[in-house]
């Protein structure tokens, strides 16, 4: 039995080596989605739902809903969004609908944002239609 510390962890051996936490980096949809979502809550839009569309859609990964009051301001959020997204180099984005109808729809790629009056929002009921309900139908 050794006595001093030393023969002790001599002994005792190597200590086993500890498998450092790897640093993950959000993904480019994550980082777009952060984007998105950080531009509409800036211009307070309202009710802002994220669906997870991977595996349902073809031409999404991701969509984004959200409400706004006034034409006025779903052309502002729309507008923004779009300054936004260039400006962090995810490119230019289409816009459907800005010249002041109920319905502004944005294609950034891999997400979609649907913005919304409170009416056409509850008319369309995307939410109900992209939701797990989906999954349950299947």
């Amino acid at each position: 039995m050794p006595t001093t510390p030393r023969k002790k962890t001599i002994v005792a051996g190597p200590k086993p080596v500890r498998a450092r936490a790897a640093k993950t980096e959000p993904s480019k949809l994550d980082q777009l989605q952060t984007v998105i979502v950080g531009s509409l809550e800036d211009d307070k839009a309202e009710n802002v739902v994220t669906l997870d569309l991977a595996g349902k859609a073809m031409f999404c990964d991701r969509m984004v809903i959200a409400t706004g009051l006034a034409d006025r301001q779903i052309a502002a959020m729309a507008q923004h969004l779009a300054e936004k997204l260039k400006d962090g180099g995810f490119g230019r984005v289409q816009v459907e609908g800005a010249g002041g109808s109920d319905w502004v729809l944005i294609d950034a790629g891999d997400i979609v944002v649907h913005l919304f009056k409170p009416e056409a929002r509850a008319m369309y009921a995307l939410e109900k239609m992209w939701g797990q309900d989906l999954d349950e139908a299947v």
